[in-house]
């Protein structure tokens, strides 16, 4: 995303208006659980104000998205919540009180009128978005807009409705169209808005508005990280905190700074540091997220049994994907010609602080298709066929079958 200043019904919204007011009494009216004491409880304290900051800190960057990008007048005239739905945004049903839940299943809350955008933002209700509504004359009226951590790296279950449910922090928004949703911006020059709209569902470039090219990758996971220093596809940095600070500052526009001497990258916005405090906090969340474990049904358990003899073996594998996290990137990273995605133009390696790539750990890989780093593999059996005729390993459709098996049981 361009740093700031390089991207240049009424009855149903009524009723939502009355929702909020219920809620607010609410939530001044809970009251908190059972302290606990201890090394455990400061820990758990301190991921607890991560989780917040992950669902609803924008680090400031309403400076981008509202100042640079004027997306809060885009979403205010023209997104409803089909058109945000349709997009990849979601909402967080346990945000919505009884009336709304009501109002949405009977029809007398329009779901095609950006009015009721603006109230469930003021709900803070739609995921990773926040936004700041004040009532003039009697109407709601959303003033400044930004995003949070869980607009990429959070979705939801689906309980309620597509795209409505309860929220899934860490799993990535393969639906988001974060492109589609930049280049609504006026401020987006022509060329701009035809790189954003080719990148499509589920993906991103972290680098675009670094060099100016455009090559996107699949929005990563953001569970399953305990133990692993190098999270990102090319191993940048030694810890969650090192992307946590790119993205926030660099991609987000967060107020605070990010320096890269490997990219000769320096960024700064504002004249406060929004985003360094947080680190820590954020990071110690994020660590308690797991992979989740696969569904029942979702694989073949004999087939899986088989197929790990092939990942252990005559797939070779575990040469890259080893130990618990199967993972070497602790250890060492690999060149560009080791990705099955390369080559590629241009190389997303290539942009990259390491100019390497990460191998990734495979714990809940069942759940966020597609594969490889660009998203060519649609399925698991396509990344097994693939790994097979790229390294000439030999294996029978049997072996990739059970292997994909294998990999569907993670």
């Amino acid at each position: 995303m361009k740093h700031a200043g390089g991207w240049a019904r009424r009855s149903s919204v009524w009723r939502l208006a009355g929702a909020i007011s219920v809620i607010a009494v609410a939530v001044v009216a809970c009251g908190g659980g059972a302290a606990v004491d201890g090394p455990d409880a400061a820990q758990a304290a301190l991921a607890a104000q991560g989780r917040d900051i992950f669902r609803y800190d924008t680090f400031g960057d309403e400076a981008q998205w509202t100042d640079a990008l004027g997306l809060h007048e885009v979403i205010a005239a023209a997104v409803d919540p089909v058109t945000a739905l349709s997009v990849g945004l979601k909402v967080d049903a346990e945000a919505l009180p009884a009336a709304v839940v009501a109002g949405i299943q009977d029809g007398s809350v329009d779901l095609k009128d950006p009015a009721t955008t603006v109230a469930l933002l003021k709900l803070n209700a739609v995921v990773g978005v926040r936004g700041t509504v004040e009532t003039v004359n009697g109407v709601d009226k959303l003033v400044r807009v930004g995003i949070t951590c869980a607009l990429c790296h959070s979705t939801v279950d689906n309980s309620f409705a597509k795209g409505i449910g309860r929220r899934l922090d860490g799993w990535p928004n393969r639906d988001l169209n974060p492109g589609a949703i930049i280049a609504l911006s006026p401020a987006v020059d022509a060329a701009t808005k035809a790189a954003l709209n080719s990148w499509g569902p589920g993906k991103f470039d972290p680098r675009h508005n670094i060099d100016g090219l455009s090559k996107p990758v699949v929005i990563p996971p953001a569970y399953g990280l305990a133990g692993i220093h190098r999270i990102t596809f090319t191993g940048d940095g030694e810890d969650i905190a090192y992307w946590n600070r790119y993205v926030a500052v660099a991609e987000m526009g967060g107020l605070g700074t990010v320096s890269e001497p490997r990219l000769n990258l320096s960024v700064t916005h504002g004249s406060e540091d929004l985003v360094s405090s947080k680190l820590p906090a954020l990071q110690a969340y994020q660590l308690t997220l797991q992979a989740p474990p696969a569904p029942v049904g979702s694989f073949d358990p004999a087939a899986a049994t088989r197929g790990r003899a092939v990942f252990e073996g005559a797939g070779k594998c575990v040469t890259c994907h080893s130990g618990s996290t199967f993972t070497d990137a602790n250890t060492r990273l690999h060149p560009p010609a080791d990705s099955m995605a390369e080559p590629e133009s241009p190389s997303y390696a290539a942009r990259s602080a390491t100019r390497q790539y990460r191998t990734a750990p495979l714990k809940g890989v069942w759940q966020h298709a597609p594969y490889f780093h660009d998203g060519s593999a649609a399925t698991l059996d396509e990344v097994a066929q693939t790994y097979n005729t790229r390294l000439g390993l030999g294996l029978n459709a049997q072996d990739v079958s059970d292997l994909a098996q294998y990999l569907k049981s993670l």
